[in-house]
């Protein structure tokens, strides 16, 4: 798969795993994600497929 489709907004990867709206962003906020796998852009936390995986134990594919 395109590795472009395997990052997310903090908003877009709480709908795809079923959690609240803040939840992704107060994960990134507080340090849950690894260097390589969060990152803020013009405002905006970024996170990876991989990184939710970890962090949720689901796969959504």
């Amino acid at each position: 798969m395109n590795p472009l489709f395997l990052v997310y907004t903090s908003k877009e990867a709480a709908e795809k795993w079923g959690l609240s709206d803040n939840t992704v962003t107060q994960w990134c906020n507080r340090g849950k994600f690894r260097v390589n796998e969060a990152r803020k852009s013009g405002g905006t936390w970024l996170v990876t497929h991989k990184a939710m995986v970890r962090l949720t134990g689901r796969d959504i594919f």
